[in-house]
């Protein structure tokens, strides 16, 4: 049988413990606030409770200029408009337009519409094989990008990339090409790739 005393001793005990456990509790919390304080601005927080490696795009400042066929991209363009726009070069001189021009493989002597905003794409890590442009209008999500457009119906299909449009009609050239006029999006389904 337990005294009086044994008992005030063991409550003091686990009382003790209780304490060490709720200033334990609270000093990891108080860690985790600062953690999670020292996050930059808009990162997200991955599954594994990490930042994501890329900060959610805002809209352009400036827009992308055309020098000598190619586009320049503004200084605050994120990584893949920026990679998009320099796969877009590689093929915006030199190369004609041809019907299902870049749809067998992603280096070709000539590109149709789609498969010219499909290298794009891919150049941008967006999509990993060529799309028709019906299929382009039912790519990435609804709607206009901050960043980038793409354009398209069943017959045809066209990008706006940091405020330039790449296409392969009404452009300088025989075949896809940048331009910094616009044509009217009627009829056709605005898609963008995420937050871009």
């Amino acid at each position: 049988m337990r005294t009086q005393r044994q008992d005030r001793r063991r409550g003091r005990g686990s009382g003790r413990r209780r304490l060490r456990h709720s200033t334990l509790t609270v000093l990891a919390a108080g860690a985790g606030l600062a953690t999670f304080a020292a996050l930059p601005t808009g990162a997200a927080l991955g599954s594994t409770g990490g930042t994501s490696t890329e900060p959610e795009p805002t809209g352009p400042t400036g827009k992308a200029k055309i020098q000598d066929g190619l586009a320049i991209p503004p200084t605050d363009a994120p990584s893949r408009i920026v990679a998009a726009i320099e796969a877009a070069n590689e093929i915006a001189k030199g190369k004609d337009y041809c019907y299902g021009g870049g749809h067998g493989k992603w280096r070709s002597r000539c590109y149709d519409c789609s498969g010219a905003v499909s290298y794009a794409l891919h150049g941008g890590r967006m999509i990993d094989s060529p799309l028709p442009s019906g299929s382009l209008a039912r790519w990435g999500e609804r709607g206009k990008g901050n960043w980038l457009t793409v354009y398209a119906n069943g017959g045809h299909a066209y990008a706006v990339i940091a405020g330039l449009r790449w296409d392969t009609s009404m452009t300088t050239g025989k075949g896809p090409g940048w331009s910094d006029e616009m044509r009217s999006g009627g009829g056709f389904k605005k898609r963008r790739f995420k937050s871009y």
